[in-house]
């Protein structure tokens, strides 16, 4: 990583917290160069705290550390986002994150289930359905797609808001396997529907 820029605040530098898999932001903490080494050499978030003028490990009295998955400077230098896997509530008031938001999926769980329905492509492990749908062979797969399609169309017409969720989700899914089997990823579709609606 290129030289960090600790002189416009002080010695510090903001570090935006993020989760990795929900991408959603967790928090905002400083650090120094001693905090953004221990980052690195523990693989766990350590910020200097201002309060308490010293060093301190997320986690180190609840638990609940930051796990490190990426860091990443912006273009002055001057602010770090690192990407995190969090074990528990990230506020120290027992909350998701410190702005008193949830920390769930949103459409990125999309993104999620394609890296693992991908993993399964992969591995094939014995005794998964998704390992059975890939070993059925396209044709099957692509059928199983139109029989989730009209399972959801019959329950949108004459079912329940609840079923048709149901059988929506299991159409995405299958959809993602095929797409899968064939080397294609899902977010291809949002690309795809992004340029159409420019």
């Amino acid at each position: 990583m290129a030289n960090l820029d600790y002189s416009k605040m002080n010695g510090l530098i903001p570090a935006i917290i993020q989760d990795d898999r929900t991408k959603n932001v967790l928090m905002l903490g400083f650090m120094n160069e001693e905090a953004y080494a221990k980052t690195v050499e523990s693989g766990k978030v350590t910020f200097f705290s201002r309060t308490k003028n010293r060093l301190w490990t997320k986690g180190e009295e609840s638990g609940h550390f930051l796990n490190v998955v990426s860091i990443e400077e912006d273009c002055d230098h001057d602010t770090l986002l690192i990407r995190v896997n969090p074990v528990g509530p990230t506020c120290h008031k027992g909350t998701d994150t410190c702005f008193g938001t949830t920390n769930e999926y949103g459409v990125e769980f999309f993104r999620y289930l394609q890296d693992f329905i991908g993993r399964r492509y992969e591995e094939m492990p014995e005794g998964s359905y998704t390992t059975s749908l890939f070993k059925s062979g396209v044709n099957r797969m692509a059928q199983k797609i139109g029989e989730e399609a009209v399972e959801t169309v019959i329950e949108a017409t004459n079912g329940t808001d609840d079923r048709l969720i149901y059988e929506a989700s299991d159409l995405i899914y299958h959809l993602i396997v095929l797409l899968t089997s064939k080397g294609h990823r899902i977010e291809e579709l949002a690309e795809e529907l992004q340029k159409r609606h420019k």
